[in-house]
């Protein structure tokens, strides 16, 4: 773990958490694995404060427990997830793309999930069904019987899954009884690999809810805090058939589907619609069969895809065998033939896809920060492999002392290294060959690197400017407030008027250019985690054997 991570993973925590749980989370995740004692003692907080924070860690699943190193009677560790961390940074993606396949219902699932960590499924749909009757027209609700079919939906295509039954910590899975320890043999090394949802049977059972109805509004402030606090109580004493079992988001899934989104739009560019229409049928066909870590999707048969075709790309069987032929032959490799059964076995390449875009994303970089000229070089480095100085100025076709400046400036920011072949063994310079070459994967390793550095800097500016033009944004929230209020209570325009001139114009202004500023940060971060998901995804298949 890099200390830009460790950066970037604690403003990550105090933006969502407060600074109590950043301060803790940032301790866990230099430190290692700690128990509680030691976690207060170094922090300096108290142990409830501690306990607190560690519990809001562990409700999103950023912290993990396990048995003490030391042997039975240790007291529990506890260690940090920076990888589960670093995922609050896509929380907007995955909200828009719940949004954008199952509508507003699946939109608002999501995200009372991420926001609370796990939920189950009964008072995840009372509370959507309720902020969706809110929004309604009076007189109109949302049926419980709806949001629960979303939700299903939802758990069906694998976006949604149970929560994995919590072990305490100490004890196993397995019914089998725990051996007696012998005096003067070191204590048997404890699991600490978490169990993964998928290693239960019943991860993707929707249970059957006894819950019929329909959302309710919220009431005004006026019916009183306790009135709405005792029929919280109430409705949360109802049972409903579903005691005990917690959801949560299934992350893995929503990476699976924006790599494969990710390798359609790579398509569309590169060809056209057509090709990428063709694609999205073979990923979706296979995303069932197909493993996460797959090198490539099960093979598929011309014929199944032509069956598969939606209705709307009224394609020729001709037509698609050409379109096939010309995905197969094309540079980029997305798609591959692996047979001459059933018309022709295909498959996508899932790594090899990866791997083409993550080396899109570094000539990007190259082209913009250096120019189109060192990206030429660069990308002539990618194929070639080896290359001398003289071989890169007349393949690249350019001058010698502006091809050395080039090579050496790349050679600087380690986006291109030197290697030395020596002809003898006393490495005499003009004995030596000198080839440059590029290394895509440290190379991806380093600009993701650099990506996290953005992402914080990014934050940091946001918090900044948000800091400096408090007043003004609570004054803002304030009148707001009371607007809608007096909208809610039917009052005259001339009174919301007044209340609407109490921010005067250079104020309005200066909101106004303050929003924009913030909305090009927040669009600037959203931008940034696309190439950190590239790169992400890129290196976790290099480093992942294929099955």
């Amino acid at each position: 773990m890099t200390a830009q991570e460790v950066r970037l993973c604690g403003l990550l925590l105090r933006e969502h958490f407060g600074e109590v749980v950043a301060k803790v989370g940032t301790h866990l995740l230099r430190g290692g694995v700690q128990n509680l004692r030691t976690i207060v003692n170094e922090t300096g907080m108290s142990l409830d404060l501690v306990k607190k924070s560690i519990c809001v860690l562990m409700q999103h699943g950023a912290c993990l427990f396990s048995a003490g190193r030391k042997g039975p009677g240790s007291p529990t560790e506890y260690r940090t997830s920076c990888e589960q961390i670093l995922r609050i940074l896509r929380y907007p993606r995955y909200i828009y793309t719940a949004k954008t396949l199952y509508g507003d219902t699946g939109e608002l699932i999501i995200e009372e999930l991420l926001q609370r960590g796990d939920m189950t499924m009964s008072s995840t749909v009372k509370t959507v069904a309720d902020r969706l009757t809110q929004n309604m027209e009076e007189g109109r609700s949302m049926e419980y019987s709806e949001v629960s079919n979303a939700f299903a939906k939802l758990v069906e295509t694998h976006f949604l899954q149970r929560c994995p039954p919590m072990v305490a910590a100490g004890t196993t899975a397995s019914a089998t009884p725990a051996t007696p320890a012998i005096p003067g043999t070191p204590a048997a090394p404890v699991k600490t690999a978490p169990p993964t949802a998928e290693s239960f049977p019943d991860c993707y059972r929707v249970p059957h809810l006894t819950l019929i109805g329909r959302g309710k509004r919220q009431l005004s402030s006026e019916d009183g805090e306790e009135q709405r606090n005792a029929k919280r109580a109430k409705m949360d004493s109802d049972k409903h058939g579903d005691e005990g079992i917690y959801w949560q988001v299934n992350f893995e899934r929503f990476h699976l589907h924006f790599r494969d989104q990710a390798i359609i739009s790579a398509v569309a560019n590169k060809l056209d619609q057509t090709s990428s229409e063709i694609v999205r049928t073979m990923l979706r066909m296979s995303e069932v069969t197909t493993s996460p870590t797959a090198t490539c999707t099960k093979p598929l048969s011309a014929n199944e895809i032509f069956r598969s075709l939606p209705n709307s790309y009224n394609i020729a069987r001709p037509i698609l065998d050409q379109y096939l032929t010309l995905l197969v032959d094309d540079p980029m490799e997305f798609v591959g033939k692996a047979g001459e059964s059933g018309g022709g076995m295909y498959v996508v390449n899932l790594h090899r896809a990866l791997a083409n875009l993550a080396r899109a994303t570094l000539e990007s970089v190259v082209q913009e920060r250096f120019g189109s000229r060192s990206a030429r070089i660069f990308r002539l480095l990618l194929r070639k492999r080896h290359l001398e100085q003289k071989q890169v100025e007349d393949f690249a076709m350019v001058p010698a002392k502006e091809a050395k400046d080039m090579l050496y400036t790349l050679l600087s920011q380690n986006l291109v290294q030197l290697q030395e072949i020596p002809k003898t063994p006393d490495y005499a310079p003009s004995r030596t060959f000198y080839l440059y070459t590029v290394n895509q994967l440290p190379t991806a390793r380093m600009l993701l690197q650099n990506c996290y550095k953005t992402v914080a800097n990014l934050i940091e500016r946001r918090l900044f400017e948000t800091k400096d033009s408090k007043r003004l944004l609570e004054k803002s929230q304030r009148i707001e407030a009371i607007l809608a209020s007096l909208q809610a209570s039917g009052a005259e325009p001339e009174q919301l008027t007044e209340v609407e001139e109490m921010i005067t114009a250079p104020e309005k202004q200066q909101l106004e250019a303050l929003r924009l500023h913030i909305n090009k940060l927040d669009s600037a971060e959203n931008q940034v985690d696309e190439t950190m998901f590239l790169l992400e995804s890129y290196i976790n298949s290099t480093s992942t054997p294929p099955s």
